[in-house]
């Protein structure tokens, strides 16, 4: 259940002492190939950490050799020396493992414009590298973590190959992408094209729909590596699948650890008359602050659904609108449906499905509640 379940990998996860708490805060993943093809897909928020730069640049070609990831320091908005920085990290690991710099993705997560302390990044990388190990992915995917309460990591398999994967993510959870750091590996023979559509489909209704908080990162990134070591090449629809398998599992795990979170809200959005007005009309409820208060605090608000999609431009007829919640039909016609007292909230798991009535598409959105806790957390987040 790791980024070396796969075979041809490599990683670890270490303490290098970025994190004040002693805390592990470094990882390094390898393909040790015989393949070495990559894809890459990154936030679109239009301040970008140096790291994100770096890995734009280094994936452009179709092709890695390691990733190194450090917790407890963002490295964004740290002007000219955080780009030095980005750099000196994939120097460091290149030296490392004997490799080019430009082989070698850097991704960190933590505050943003603190520079990082790289004096113990850099020693921290040279212990990871010493430590790589195929048993590696799990220390690797918990030294990834900042406020997450969990590390998170995904595994499918096809006839003779796997793909596996790593995340991190709790806050900032928005799309384009949504928050979060994942590594993905496989040791299917695949060629860097056909890894970066399986990637961008993927990611297209899994990462890029978890809409936590609607708060966009500096430095978002998802990687997806293959080594090849299989020798299988799988059906490029199978691979698809299975790319999109471990990909939906990993952000479906970073919707129930949402920062303060008590319920994980599906948003099922259907009969729209065409799938962007049925995402438009999702995130319009996934990121409606009211109902995920009143969810959290057990209450049915259906008329919080119905304001929420009236912001939206989607096509529908307001007076053909219907809402359930929980699989009770709350909302008839737009207007008052079965008596609310029928809605158990008591869970933590609540599916708000809204039929549009317009037509045949639909899409899902992923979301969680507001709590006093997520307020507390991000009013004292500093590490």
């Amino acid at each position: 259940m790791s980024v070396t379940a796969a075979r041809g990998f490599a990683a670890s996860g270490v303490s290098a002492g970025i994190k004040d708490s002693g805390a592990p805060d470094l990882a390094l993943v390898v393909n040790r190939g015989p393949s070495d093809a990559a894809a890459a897909v990154f936030t679109s928020n239009r301040v970008q950490a140096a790291p994100v730069r770096w890995s734009r640049r280094v994936t452009g070609d179709g092709a890695l050799a390691a990733v190194v990831l450090n917790s407890g320091g963002a490295n964004a908005c740290t002007g000219p020396a955080g780009e030095d920085d980005a750099r000196a990290m994939a120097e460091r690991t290149a030296r490392s493992l004997c490799v080019e710099a430009e082989q070698v993705a850097v991704c960190s997560t933590g505050l943003i414009g603190v520079p990082l302390p790289m004096d113990r990044v850099t020693a921290g990388i040279d212990t990871a590298a010493a430590e790589l190990s195929e048993d590696g992915g799990e220390p690797a995917a918990i030294a990834i973590k900042t406020t997450d309460s969990v590390h998170k990591t995904a595994v499918a398999s096809g006839p003779g190959w796997t793909v596996g994967g790593m995340a991190k993510g709790a806050g900032m959870l928005a799309p384009g992408l949504a928050t979060m750091l994942v590594v993905l590996t496989t040791d299917a023979d695949v060629g860097a094209p056909a890894l970066d559509s399986a990637l961008r489909d993927a990611v297209r209704t899994t990462f890029d729909r978890v809409d936590s908080d609607g708060c966009m990162s500096t430095n978002d990134t998802v990687l997806l590596l293959a080594s090849g070591a299989s020798g299988v090449r799988p059906d490029p629809a199978e691979f698809t699948e299975a790319v999109h398998r471990v990909c939906l599992d990993l952000a479906l795990r970073l919707v129930a650890d949402a920062e303060g979170a008590s319920k994980e809200i599906e948003v099922r959005v259907v009969g729209a008359a065409s799938e962007p007005d049925a995402v438009t009309v999702g995130r319009s409820i996934a990121r409606n602050n009211l109902l995920k208060c009143a969810l959290h605090g057990e209450d049915p608000n259906w008329g919080r659904v119905l304001s929420a999609i009236g912001t939206t431009s989607a096509v529908f007829d307001p007076d053909r609108i219907d809402v359930s919640i929980n699989g009770i039909r709350v909302c008839r016609d737009g207007a008052a449906g079965e008596p609310r007292d029928n809605v158990d909230l008591s869970g933590r798991e609540v599916t708000v499905t809204v039929d549009l009535r317009s037509g045949d598409a639909s899409a899902t959105i992923w979301t969680n509640d507001l709590t006093a806790a997520y307020v507390h957390e991000n009013s004292a987040y500093s590490s």
